[in-house]
């Protein structure tokens, strides 16, 4: 069963933020545990509701060991560090279902 990592992401100095590597490096390690990024950036609309995400960022993962083990590995700490950092974010795992719904 695949599982999504959703991230809204709002670099605070851009420049800065491409600067790190951080969005090099990230898909790469992502890709290492099966991560495959859906969405990055890109037109976005708020349909109802107060929240008003900036940079939405969606990764799928086979699975919810995989979305965790890429999330608490080694080699993305310091880069989750410089995103903690450089930007304002919310995070979150989402379980898909299984089977999915056509």
């Amino acid at each position: 069963m695949s599982a999504f990592l959703i991230a809204d992401v709002n670099p605070l100095d851009m420049a800065a933020y491409r600067d790190s590597g951080y969005l090099e490096a990230v898909p790469e390690i992502a890709a290492r545990f099966g991560g495959v990024y859906r969405a990055r950036g890109g037109q976005l609309e708020k349909l109802e509701g107060d929240w008003q995400p900036q940079r939405l960022i969606v990764i799928e993962f086979p699975s919810w060991d995989q979305l965790q083990a890429f999330y608490q590995c080694a080699e993305y700490q310091p880069y989750r560090e410089i995103r903690q950092r450089l930007a304002k974010s919310h995070i979150v795992a989402l379980k898909g279902l299984d089977p999915p719904v056509d």
